[in-house]
C-alpha cells in the first residue's frame, strides 16, 4: 500500500508558543502528514498523522525516536517488527534500516536531530 507523503520541514512554533497537537491532528486531511513542530536545543519535534506505510530507509548519522499519541504504529526492522500502542515509544538507532506503518490513522510525535532527512539518507 503506497502512500504519498506530505512533509513540512519548516518549524511551525517558536519557544513560548502553545502547541495544540489535538487541533493540528483534527485539521490534517492528508494520509501521511509530517510537520516539524518546534526546536529543542539541537533536536526537532515532529508531528506525524499517518495511515499507510513509509518506504524502507535509514539515517546514517541520527537516531530517531517515535512516541504514539493515538492509534497503532509498526516499525519494521530487518528480521522483526515492533508494534507501538498509545503512550509507547521506541528509538531506532542511526544506521538501522527501518520502515514505519500505520494500519489506521495514527498520531505520533518524533524527536530527531535537526540534520535528519525525514525520507532517509
Amino acid at each position: 500500500m503506497e502512500t504519498p507523503y506530505t512533509i513540512h520541514n519548516d518549524v511551525k512554533f517558536k519557544a513560548l508558543e502553545l502547541i495544540d497537537v489535538a487541533q493540528l491532528q483534527r485539521a490534517t486531511k492528508e494520509q501521511w502528514f509530517n510537520q516539524t513542530l518546534c526546536e529543542v536545543n539541537d533536536s526537532l519535534v515532529r508531528l506525524g498523522v499517518l495511515q499507510g506505510e513509509f518506504h524502507w530507509h535509514k539515517h546514517d548519522r541520527e537516531d530517531e525516536f517515535f512516541y504514539v499519541v493515538e492509534g497503532r504504529f509498526f516499525i519494521d526492522l530487518e528480521g522483526h517488527t515492533v508494534e507501538l500502542a498509545p503512550q509507547q515509544g521506541f528509538t531506532v538507532p542511526k544506521g538501522v534500516v527501518h520502515r514505519t506503518r500505520a494500519p489506521q490513522r495514527t498520531v505520533v510525535l518524533m524527536i530527531e536531530s535537526r540534520g535528519v532527512v525525514p525520507t532517509g539518507d
